[in-house]
């Protein structure tokens, strides 16, 4: 089933070049289906990037997404024309009444900021807030996982000696949970952050299960034991060139930054990276949709007293 976004939006034509299903709201009007309300809060800098990264996963389900796109604010963006945002995104006043299947959450910039130093750690806060008595599950990505668990749970990140980038080899923590259903027991995916929680707090917090950690990487799956809250430590839905990308980018600056490990052929940054995430990036996004939106969202979003409460399967 196709992913539901705004007509014209960018992103169209590239994922529908890739064969990816997507439908324009003209088009879904017509369709007497209920699809999944997803809210996207994209806090990176090169939106029209992070969206069709996003959306590319999102259309790669059995569902119906209907996509709205929220910034945190209505400043000029240096990447993003500011006609793209008026036209497309929301204000949070716009939907703060509103009820969401799913929210996602993506990373930011702003991994040697402390969180109270963020110009808007204020507005973030009662977003968070928000997503948990108006959204059915919420998905947080690499900086946005690190925000969350420090507001939601009270664990505070600390910073890495370097940047963690590359890719990076992973094990399943608990075995039988829907979320990692279709998972091999060793898979990789992608980091590229400069801070990390403390594995154990996170594995000691009496309201959080650890799914998916790596003995370099530290934890890449934590679920709140409501199932509400999936945190991702790392970037499913990077695409095969975006390390590459982030590297340039950093030798550029003069940041004298560390090869990706893991990625290019050879170790070889003139070679080709080669992509070993793609698969179970896809499978987490539509585990997710799937298990923890699809299963528990009330039909009828605007009581969301009626999610549904479910146990997870064994965690042995």
């Amino acid at each position: 089933m196709p992913v539901r976004i705004p007509d014209n939006l960018p992103a169209a034509n590239i994922l529908e070049s890739e064969n990816i299903f997507v439908m324009s709201e003209t088009r879904a009007e017509n369709q007497d289906i209920r699809p999944m309300k997803v809210l996207i809060l994209n806090l990176m800098p090169n939106k029209i990037e992070t969206e069709t990264q996003l959306l590319r996963l999102l259309g790669n389900t059995p569902l119906q997404v209907d996509v709205d796109l929220l910034r945190i604010h209505d400043k000029e963006s240096k990447h993003t024309s500011i006609d793209h945002m008026n036209t497309f995104y929301r204000d949070f006043n716009q939907v703060r009444d509103n009820n969401y299947d799913g929210l996602i959450i993506t990373g930011a910039p702003l991994g040697l900021v402390e969180f109270e130093d963020v110009t808007y750690w204020e507005h973030i806060k009662e977003i968070f807030d928000w997503s948990q008595k108006h959204v059915t599950s919420v998905l947080f990505l690499c900086w946005a996982a690190h925000a969350g668990l420090f507001h939601l749970y009270g664990l505070n990140r600390k910073l890495l000696p370097e940047k963690r980038s590359g890719v990076f080899n992973h094990s399943r923590a608990l075995k039988h949970y829907p979320l990692l259903r279709g998972f091999d027991d060793e898979f990789f995916a992608p980091h590229s952050r400069v801070a990390e929680i403390d594995p154990q707090l996170v594995e000691a917090h009496p309201e959080l299960d650890v799914l998916a950690k790596s003995e370099v990487a530290g934890v890449y799956l934590a679920l709140s034991k409501d199932n509400r809250n999936l945190f991702v430590m790392g970037h499913p839905e990077y695409q095969k060139t975006t390390l590459h990308e982030e590297y340039v980018r950093d030798v550029k600056l003069g940041l004298g930054p560390k090869l990706p490990v893991n990625y290019y052929r050879n170790n070889d940054p003139d070679n080709a990276p080669i992509a070993r995430w793609h698969s179970h990036g896809s499978l987490l996004i539509s585990n997710w949709l799937n298990y923890y939106v699809y299963q528990l969202t009330p039909y009828d979003l605007s009581d969301m007293s009626a999610r549904t409460p479910w146990e997870s399967e064994s965690n042995s």
